[in-house]
């Protein structure tokens, strides 16, 4: 169920967002700090889906150095006090019900208060189970249907592109979503449309909520497909923080094509038993379970 947040203004979130830590815009490059990072939003996802008892903790595991990198190591341009700047960029989460993630990262980026992460699935909250768009700071589209968020993209640097605006987008897309036949269609239309200010990020944990993906509808040869729609293709090591930043740095910096990194990860990373176990996909972890899964998460920095 995901409720329209009528009921709390934004502006009343805006208010609560003091004594946050993290400088606006922050262009972190040690890899130690920015595993740190990594560390404790994987904290705070099992924290926020254990409390709920719901949600995606794996998926949005999987995808926590992309975004770490693309918030915190100077990659994507935002200002948090300003939230909706209109020549910020644009983070899109297509894969929606990764949206725990996506609200630890902003809330560490300094858009609200770190407790609102603690609201998540509550009854009349702006912090439901999938992304609302403007039901919290920092949401640039409402996603949970999969397949969307990609022409959500393009729509916007076409939007851009009217308004005379610079502003880049990044659309993080799951790799069972792939089979989905709006994101090929999205894909053609990205390299037709010459939207080169288009980064899409491929959280490629191999698995989806009903098994392999390999089993469930093959996508190899993956990057040949992306190239033979006109886009600029990058692989990396999804948790290697120094690998991340330097592909994701020249996806956003590349003007010949729309770019696509696509970031070889482990669904459920961080926690040993969860790790590759698509059965976790829909389901938050319990008693014993978050017990261990925080010691483990707590002691990789170690």
């Amino acid at each position: 169920m995901c409720l329209t947040p009528l009921s709390i203004p934004v502006h009343t979130i805006l208010q609560t967002r003091k004594g946050q830590n993290m400088a606006e815009n922050p262009n972190i490059r040690d890899v130690k700090k920015l595993e740190s990072i990594a560390r404790e939003l994987r904290l705070d996802i099992l924290e926020s889906t254990s409390r709920a008892g719901s949600g995606h903790p794996s998926s949005s595991f999987s995808a926590v150095e992309i975004l770490t990198v693309l918030y915190f190591a100077g990659i994507l341009s935002y200002r948090s006090e300003e939230p909706w700047a209109p020549d910020r960029d644009r983070f899109i989460m297509s894969k929606g019900h990764a949206a725990p993630l996506l609200y630890a990262v902003l809330a560490k980026a300094g858009y609200f208060a770190h407790d609102e992460i603690y609201r998540l699935r509550q009854v009349d909250s702006p912090v439901q189970g999938h992304p609302i768009y403007r039901g919290m700071p920092g949401v640039e589209a409402t996603t949970g249907s999969l397949g969307q968020g990609l022409s959500f993209g393009i729509g916007h640097l076409l939007a851009a592109r009217l308004s005379g605006l610079r502003y880049r987008v990044f659309v993080l897309i799951g790799d069972g979503e792939c089979e989905a036949g709006q994101v090929w269609e999205a894909a053609m239309a990205a390299s037709h449309f010459r939207t080169d200010r288009l980064v899409a990020i491929l959280d490629y944990n191999k698995y989806q909520e009903t098994g392999p993906v390999s089993r469930e509808m093959a996508l190899e040869p993956l990057a040949e497909k992306w190239r033979s729609f006109g886009w600029h293709v990058l692989e990396c090591d999804g948790h290697a923080v120094a690998d991340l930043i330097e592909k994701l740095e020249e996806a956003a910096g590349n003007r010949d094509a729309p770019s696509i990194v696509i970031a070889h990860t482990v669904k459920g990373k961080g926690v040993s038993f969860v790790e590759g176990d698509f059965t976790f996909h829909g389901r938050a972890l319990k008693g014993e379970q978050v017990e261990q899964a925080r010691k483990e998460i707590t002691n990789a920095g170690r």
